[in-house]
């Protein structure tokens, strides 16, 4: 089992780039799917949903090859349609193989997904749409199993803007017979970098990034070579560590408008913060004062990112309060920054955050999420003391060498097996 060990309390210093977002990439690979042949994807982060996407593939018998950055995935007729629960529990994403399937090949049988315990994320918001294009759909045994002659496009209107179940639409509709309209749909960049994938395959797609995509079927599509854009995520953990060490950090290779929500809480916190095309820059800040968060559906602030700028409030003056208005079990992560010192006090899905300077002490904790173990990575390189983060294999599910990143930048942090 691997730790993290970090003793902080020095300011980061540098430039940093941002590897491709993992909540693009996932579904990208699987739009593969749609189409037989050789398909070249570029900028793919090197992560353990990554890996998982990969043997899936493999399992439907798509062939990988990996070199850097590059993935190729040459899509054959697969010899099963089942996507089995020992590698679907890995992943929730897993779950974005049921509309290409379904689509192409008119039947499919996926596993119930796993993932981070952050929250219910109802299956539902997938397997509704898709009865209401056509399909059979019924679960069994841990299994969705579904059927479908042939889709036929219609008029879906979403509970809530879900990222991916618009995504699993979205693709299934490309194939489908006539016109797909998708009302209250996620407006996240992923959703746009999936549209225009979808396009470059002979899609016909229009509308991302608004609340309403229109998608008139075709009868079929092409393989394609597509750019991940960089991951928004973790360009915005990025600037918090250079924040919460008082740090002068420029984050390169990003869209700095993908995180206009984070950009503008952290102007409001005080710090001073440059933009370019492609970079953003924190500069030294000592003290910075506490505010408000809600997190909420792209525009607005990420659920990704609450529980790394719940550990910059730590640290401020004042008390803030941080709504968690998307997952409802996603404060998980408090209880292991109060082992450090952290004055927070969790009420449902509101934490009341008391921020004090220099109030946390290294401790040995574990990570419970993704997210919260880079929360607790950002909360140890606040404090002098030792932390070790344990469980880390959260934090390889969404994060790209993040250790070596924050090493580049000054950061005594190490990678240790136990």
């Amino acid at each position: 089992m691997d730790i993290i060990i970090i003793k902080g309390g020095k300011p980061l210093k540098g430039s940093v780039a941002v590897s491709g977002a993992k909540n693009a990439a996932l579904p990208l690979l699987f739009s593969s799917l749609l189409a037989e042949g050789e398909h070249r994807f570029d900028n793919v982060p090197l992560l353990k949903d990554i890996e998982s996407t990969e043997l899936l593939l493999n399992h439907l018998n798509c062939e990988t090859q990996r070199i850097g950055t590059q993935m190729k995935v040459t899509v054959n007729q697969p010899e099963s349609l089942v996507a089995p629960y020992d590698i679907v529990r890995k992943m929730r994403a897993s779950i974005l193989c049921l509309g290409p399937l379904l689509a192409r090949y008119g039947k499919a049988k996926v596993s119930l997904p796993g993932g981070c315990a952050i929250g219910s994320r109802p299956i539902n918001l997938h397997i509704e749409p898709l009865r209401q294009l056509g399909a059979q759909i019924e679960i069994e045994h841990g299994y969705v199993i579904a059927k479908a002659k042939k889709l036929v496009g219609d008029r879906i209107v979403f509970d809530f803007a879900t990222v991916g179940g618009t995504e699993n639409i979205m693709m299934a509709a490309t194939l489908c017979k006539g016109t797909t309209i998708l009302e209250n749909v996620a407006k996240e960049p992923e959703i746009s970098d999936l549209a225009r994938c979808l396009r470059s395959m002979g899609a016909q797609i229009e509308g991302e990034g608004t609340s309403v995509i229109t998608i008139e079927g075709v009868d079929e599509l092409k393989p394609t070579d597509h750019r991940v854009i960089p991951d928004r995520i973790e360009a915005g953990t990025l600037l918090l560590a250079g924040a919460i060490t008082g740090g002068d950090v420029k984050v390169i290779d990003c869209v700095p408008s993908d995180v206009d929500a984070l950009i503008n809480k952290m102007t409001a916190c005080g710090f001073e913060i440059d933009t370019g095309v492609d970079w953003m820059r924190v500069k030294p800040c000592d003290r910075w004062r506490a505010v408000d968060v809600n997190t909420a559906p792209y525009p607005g602030f990420p659920t990704d990112l609450q529980a790394q700028f719940m550990a910059l409030m730590t640290q401020a003056d004042g008390t803030s309060v941080i709504t968690e208005r998307i997952f409802e079990n996603r404060f998980m992560h408090v209880q292991e920054l109060v082992r450090m010192g952290a004055k927070i006090t969790p009420k449902s899905q509101v934490a009341v955050v008391r921020g004090e300077k220099a109030g946390l002490s290294g401790a040995q904790v574990m990570a419970t999420d993704l997210r919260a173990s880079a929360s607790l990575i950002l909360a140890g390189l606040a404090t002098a003391d030792e932390t070790v983060v344990s469980r880390i294999y959260h934090l390889d599910r969404g994060y790209e060498k993040l250790e070596v990143k924050l090493q580049s930048l000054g950061a005594q942090i190490e990678r240790c097996s136990v």
